[in-house]
């Protein structure tokens, strides 16, 4: 298994060499939230889109 600290370095080398600062963290946490959602996904951790629309209508009221 890889280590953070590689998969890091990996995602960190992928980038433009004229990437800034907010740049390269945006790019990490959206790499995160992506394996995090897989996560979720494979332990069962999801709703139907019906309920996520009903919850999305809840939030505009």
């Amino acid at each position: 298994m890889e280590t953070a600290k590689k998969k890091i370095a990996e995602i960190i080398e992928q980038q433009p060499d004229d990437s800034s600062y907010d740049d390269i963290l945006r790019e990490l946490a959206f790499v995160r939230m992506v394996e995090r959602g897989l996560e979720d996904s494979r332990a069962g951790r999801t709703i139907s889109n019906e309920e996520m629309g009903h919850r999305i209508r809840s939030w505009q009221k």
